[in-house]
């Protein structure tokens, strides 16, 4: 049996995918490119196409015994998905429905949903555990939320079995150096810094220096890439041994500050980074750390990357040895 991996060329589906690759499975990765990339496919079948696109989705299902779908096609930015929610309803929501039609259609019922930390909102306890309130602030996170919701009502009335898998800060890269890190634009703060230490950029701005933390600057949990591929492949397990329906929370459990973050990638560089204070961002919560208890309890999940300078590393060893990411 095939897995039908959508968004499976871009960041954390390209780290599922080489790890299913690696254990033997036969995996199909549908990808845009909007943000993806070819060269991230470890020898994976590629068809470049849009979930949305039903005739494309029935002639892969029709061509291929597939009994599963990992879920990653989805639009990411925060600030974007502010300045224009219909691009993230429409693709984050529509598109993921016209999707499961066809599944349903061809009868495939198990689905890996990459959902986010963002469904929770601002915190209001630390760590957040999965029955924390879900109140998202922005569509992104509403789009991820509204999804998780109709996965649990398809269960209810079609049987589709899913399990959501809620990131906090995806980080770091392969340990083959093989695939890694590469968005344009990039928003996410360790390969930033690794840029600036390169000289790729003029600095990095942190937003704000006054939060109630030991040194100022927000928390947050960073979780190994190669981690999160395989808490997907986990839940797959579980899936296909009959788990029902249910979401994890993935995180190391602890916290890392900007500033702790800045120093660790100087550290590992051996470059200075110049880091320049700017206005807190609206809507940036103080510290965002989560509980991983219950995916460690039911699934056996435990990081293997939980240190700060082995994320670290991973992550400059990529970018150092790919100045350009995977090229154009």
């Amino acid at each position: 049996m095939a897995i039908l991996v959508t968004g499976g060329l871009g960041y954390v589906g390209s780290h599922a995918v080489k790890l299913l690759v690696d254990r033997g499975e036969q995996v199909i990765c549908l990808d845009n490119l909007i943000f993806g990339h070819k060269q991230s496919s470890s020898g994976s079948e590629v068809i470049v196409g849009d979930i949305g696109d039903q005739d494309l989705l029935r002639k892969i299902f029709s061509a291929n015994k597939i009994d599963s779908v990992m879920h990653f096609a989805a639009f990411a930015a925060v600030g974007e998905s502010v300045e224009n929610p219909q691009k993230y309803y429409l693709n984050n929501i529509s598109n993921s429905l016209a999707m499961l039609q066809v599944m349903l259609e061809f009868d495939v019922k198990l689905m890996i949903f990459s959902s986010s930390a963002a469904t929770f909102g601002e915190p209001e306890t630390v760590p957040i555990v999965e029955e924390h309130p879900q109140n998202p602030t922005n569509p992104y996170g509403r789009s991820k939320l509204m999804l998780e919701h109709i996965l649990k009502e398809y269960e209810h009335a079609y049987g589709l079995r899913s399990i959501s898998l809620r990131y906090f800060n995806a980080a770091g890269a392969d340990p083959s150096g093989l695939i890694g890190e590469d968005h344009t634009p990039e928003h996410h703060l360790i390969p930033l810094i690794i840029k600036a230490a390169m000289g790729q950029r003029p600095q990095i701005n942190i937003f704000g220096t006054d939060w109630p933390t030991p040194d100022g600057t927000c928390i947050r949990d960073y979780i190994h890439v190669t981690d999160l591929a395989q808490a997907h492949a986990l839940g797959l397990d579980a899936l296909r041994q009959g788990k029902s329906t249910t979401a994890y929370n993935l995180g190391n459990g602890s916290g890392y500050s900007v500033m702790e973050v800045i120093k660790m990638v100087e550290k590992v560089s051996g470059r200075p980074v110049k880091a320049v204070a700017d206005d807190r961002r609206p809507g940036d919560p103080a510290v965002l750390v989560a509980s991983s208890k219950k995916i460690s309890e039911e699934l056996g999940w435990k990081p293997n990357y939980p240190e700060l300078e082995t994320i670290v590393k991973s992550a400059w060893e990529w970018h150092s040895g790919h100045p350009d990411g995977y090229g154009k």
